[in-house]
C-alpha cells in the first residue's frame, strides 16, 4: 500500500493536478447538463410538439457553428459533405427516438436506458470485425441487461413502456452512429467542428421537412405558445447541452486522455437518474433502484474492460 501509494497521481506536482481539474471540471459540467438534458426535454416537450421542439433546439446552434467553423467547412470535399450528411441523417433519428422516448417514459428511465450504447458499441465493433469482445465484456453487458429490465419494470413485472423501447432504439441507433462514423472513409480527415455542424444542419433540414409535411404543431406556433419556463428548458438545451457540451469536448480532447474524456462524461446516466429523483419526483421502486444500479455497474464495468483493451 505505502509503495503504490508512492506512486500515486497526488504525488504529481501542484501545478499538474491543477491544471488536470481544471480539465476535470468542465467536462463534469457537460455530463451533468447531459444527464439533465431528458428531464429538461420531458418538462417542454408533447408528443404533438417533438419536431418543433428538436427544430428549435437546433436552429438556435447551428448558425453559431457556422459563423465559428466557416473555413474549415469551406475546406470541406463533396466526399466528406456527404459522409457527414449521411450521419446527420442518423443523428436526427437518434434525436427523435431519444425525445419522442422521454416524453412516453421517466428521465431517470431515459438517461439510464440509453447509457446501453457503452455496452452496445463495442460489441457491435466485436461482430462488424469478426473480433472476440473485450475480456469482461459479456459479463458487464448481462450485468447491464438485466438492470434494464428491473429499471423499467418499476415496483412490478409489466411490459416495458413505449418510451422506454424508443429510448432502447436510439441507443441501437446511437452504436450505428459510431459505426459508422468510424467507417466513413471520407469523414476521418475532417475536423471536428465542421463534421458536428453539416451534421446538425442536416437534421434540422430533416426535422424541418417532417414538420411541414407532419401537419402537426409547427416551430412558430410552438415558440408562440412557449412561456419563461418553456424557454428556459430550450434555452438549457441549445445553450448549455449543445453549444457548451461541443466546445468543452473539443477542448478537452487536446488537454487530456480520450479515455479520461469518456470516463467523465461515463457519468451522464448517474446525473441523469439523481435529476429524475430529486427534481421530477421519479419513485422507481426498490425492483428499479435495483435495476438503475445494476446498469451503472455494468456501464462502468464495460467502459472499463474496453479501455483496458485498448491500453
Amino acid at each position: 500500500m505505502a509503495a503504490s501509494s508512492a506512486s500515486a497521481p497526488a504525488a504529481l506536482p501542484f501545478g499538474a493536478r491543477r491544471r488536470a481539474w481544471l480539465t476535470d471540471l468542465p467536462l463534469l459540467l457537460v455530463a451533468v447538463f447531459w444527464g439533465g438534458s431528458y428531464l429538461a426535454a420531458k418538462g417542454i416537450t408533447t408528443g404533438q410538439t417533438v419536431v418543433a421542439v428538436l427544430v428549435l433546439r437546433f436552429a438556435l446552434v447551428v448558425p453559431v457553428l457556422v459563423a465559428a467553423g466557416w473555413k474549415g467547412l469551406r475546406a470541406l470535399t463533396g466526399a466528406q459533405w456527404r459522409g457527414a450528411a449521411l450521419l446527420g441523417g442518423i443523428l436526427a433519428g437518434i434525436f427523435l427516438l431519444e425525445t419522442y422516448g422521454v416524453v412516453h417514459t421517466s428521465a431517470t428511465n431515459a438517461g439510464l436506458i440509453i447509457s446501453l450504447t457503452m455496452i452496445f458499441t463495442p460489441l457491435a465493433e466485436a461482430a462488424v470485425t469478426r473480433t472476440g469482445p473485450p475480456r469482461g465484456f459479456l459479463g458487464a453487458a448481462a450485468l447491464s441487461v438485466a438492470g434494464v429490465v428491473l429499471l423499467t419494470q418499476g415496483a412490478g413485472f409489466t411490459a416495458p413502456s413505449l418510451g422506454d423501447l424508443l429510448i432502447l432504439l436510439a441507443a441501437v441507433a446511437r452504436t450505428v452512429h459510431v459505426l459508422a462514423m468510424a467507417r466513413i472513409e471520407a469523414v476521418r480527415s475532417a475536423d471536428s467542428l465542421s463534421l458536428t455542424t453539416v451534421q446538425l444542419g442536416t437534421a434540422v433540414l430533416v426535422f424541418g421537412v417532417l414538420a411541414v409535411a407532419g401537419g402537426g404543431v409547427t416551430p412558430w406556433t410552438a415558440a408562440l405558445d412557449f412561456g419563461p419556463r418553456e424557454w428556459a428548458g430550450l434555452a438549457f438545451l441549445s445553450v448549455f447541452c449543445t453549444l457548451f457540451a461541443f466546445f468543452v469536448q473539443m477542448w478537452a480532447v487536446r488537454r487530456t486522455s480520450p479515455s479520461r474524456v469518456s470516463l467523465l462524461l461515463g457519468t451522464e446516466p448517474l446525473w441523469a437518474a439523481l435529476a429524475g429523483i430529486a427534481l421530477a419526483g421519479d419513485r422507481p421502486g426498490l425492483l428499479g433502484l435495483a435495476g438503475a444500479a445494476l446498469v451503472l455497474a455494468g456501464t462502468a464495468w464495460g467502459r472499463r474492460s474496453a479501455e483496458a483493451d485498448a491500453r
